[in-house]
């Protein structure tokens, strides 16, 4: 008999377990950047809506690499993030057992969208929600316990971490949804608790756009449910190897799933189910460029000097027209079109070559993701193909 393994790595890593559909249908933070007292107060996150991918072409500069001063091609993802909404704050305090929040301050006017997540049925509600909080902002004195004022004396004296309540404009994309995303963005830095406060508090009621929270070259996390796919075998979920082709009753399987004892399959035996629609963080993902709404040379460069905004002709698939703020990062990222990720500052101080090199971009392509792409704007392909017979009907 010839050689024979009787060992090998498993397939699939048991870190995932349970691999079920996720409770967070947008990316939720569980752990925040270290707080450094010594820069000035800023928030660390942000919520962005994926829109689609394309394509860059970029010279690298990175002296030492064979690559270096060569031309690259690079996929890219675009995340539309129209500014978010400060509404309120909240406070913790440290406990033996972890964060408990202390009190939350809501500010005085909310709109709809953050109504809407107040509720199950908006349509069939009386849209009270907060009318009686609002009144505290009118009828409570400034020295009263229960006024917002004093609440935030209270998170000034005894909190050690502050978080503000932000949540997204979601009417200002053209999706079906009406209901704003709602998430807490911790504030770090400032050398106080005070100074954090009062940074929060001014926030109040106005608009943060996402180049206030990241910048170009940056690297960042990305949080969000991945795209699910619903039932699948152990194939494809866990990528066991298929069995011989003659098999009985079928090869996607594991072929013995344990021992007669003990009497019960174990939690490390591959077997079918959910794949897909996991939360997932994915670390290091480089900012390319962040765009500003309304500006028709956003994906001009210097090299193309053609006056083109981020959207590809006939729009991104699935998705349409990219109208607001957006933001380019390098490769892809977890979920679908139209998901809602959060984008986090990194936890780590980055020293890798590739995470500190300053990205110049020479083209970024936005021909048709539906054809083949022959052309870059509509200008160029009416050029292109001249009087049209369907255009000059009489």
């Amino acid at each position: 008999m010839s050689h024979r393994k009787f060992e090998r790595p498993r397939h699939g890593s048991l870190g995932f377990l349970p691999k079920k559909r996720t409770r967070h249908h947008h990316g939720r933070i569980r752990s925040f950047p270290r707080d450094d007292e010594s820069k000035p107060a800023h928030l660390t996150a942000f919520m962005a809506y994926k829109a689609g991918m394309t394509h860059v072409v970029r010279d690298v500069d990175r002296p030492g690499s064979k690559l270096h001063k060569k031309e690259i091609v690079e996929a890219v993802t675009i995340l539309e993030a129209p500014p978010m909404i400060i509404v309120g704050i909240v406070g913790y305090v440290e406990t033996p057992n972890g964060l408990r929040s202390l009190t939350t301050i809501w500010a005085h006017h909310l709109s709809d969208e953050v109504k809407r997540r107040f509720y199950k049925n908006w349509y069939q509600s009386k849209h009270k929600a907060m009318t009686k909080y609002a009144k505290k902002y009118e009828d409570l004195a400034e020295d009263d316990d229960a006024s917002p004022s004093q609440q935030l004396e209270r998170i000034k004296k005894y909190c050690t971490v502050v978080r503000v309540l932000a949540h997204t404009q979601i009417r200002k994309l053209k999706l079906r949804q009406k209901k704003a995303h709602l998430m807490e963005i911790q504030v770090n830095g400032g050398a106080t608790v005070s100074d954090k406060v009062d940074f929060a508090k001014g926030l109040f009621e106005q608009e943060i756009s996402i180049d206030s929270v990241f910048s170009p070259n940056e690297m960042i996390d990305v949080c969000g449910a991945t795209r699910g796919h619903g039932t699948e075998g152990v194939v494809t979920r866990w990528g066991v190897t298929r069995l011989p082709r003659k098999t009985h009753r079928g090869l996607r399987k594991v072929a013995c799933i344990g021992a007669w004892h003990p009497a019960r399959v174990s939690f490390t035996v591959a077997r079918s189910g959910q794949n897909g629609y996991h939360h997932r963080t994915e670390m290091n993902k480089k900012i390319y460029r962040i765009g500003k709404a309304g500006d028709p040379k956003s994906a001009s460069t210097e090299a193309d000097l053609t006056e083109k905004s981020i959207t590809p002709l006939g729009g991104f698939p699935h998705y349409g027209q990219v109208n607001e703020d957006w933001v380019m990062l390098k490769g892809c990222v977890a979920g679908s079109k139209k998901r809602c990720l959060t984008l986090r500052q990194s936890l780590l101080a980055h020293t890798k070559r590739s995470a500190l090199e300053q990205i110049n971009l020479k083209f970024i392509d936005t021909s048709s993701k539906f054809g083949h792409g022959r052309f870059q704007t509509a200008d160029e392909k009416a050029k292109f193909l001249g009087p049209l017979a369907s255009k000059n009907r009489v």
